[in-house]
């Protein structure tokens, strides 16, 4: 795949069970696009993972809300953890263990999510 920029613009994909993950080499270059992700290993399995600040609760809360808003326009849903003054959004796809483009474009779109 030939990547070309702005994921946040893209479209998410159907995915099934016999979708490729996304290639290691072409993941370094996606991460470039959102600086602030990690990859990291939930149970043995590869994950984007970010934290998000805020100044109380109630607007931890309301930003979780625009995600899942987000996600539900896309049928692709994260792992949301809200707390007092923080939100920790993890992507990744289950159907096949690992990442998936789809993955990449929603980062994205969070991060956009998160500019004022």
């Amino acid at each position: 795949m030939v990547y070309s920029g702005k994921l946040y613009s893209l479209s998410c994909e159907a995915c099934s069970a016999d979708s490729q993950p996304v290639d290691p080499d072409l993941a370094k270059q996606l991460l470039l696009e959102i600086p602030e992700w990690e990859l990291v290993s939930q149970d043995g399995v590869d994950v984007l993972s970010r934290q998000f600040s805020f100044d109380n609760f109630r607007e931890a809360f309301m930003f979780a809300t625009r995600v899942a808003d987000i996600a539900e326009q896309e049928n692709h849903h994260p792992l949301l953890q809200v707390e007092w003054g923080r939100v920790t959004v993890r992507w990744w796809t289950h159907r096949i263990d690992g990442l998936h483009m789809n993955d990449f474009i929603m980062a994205a779109r969070t991060d956009r999510l998160s500019m004022p």
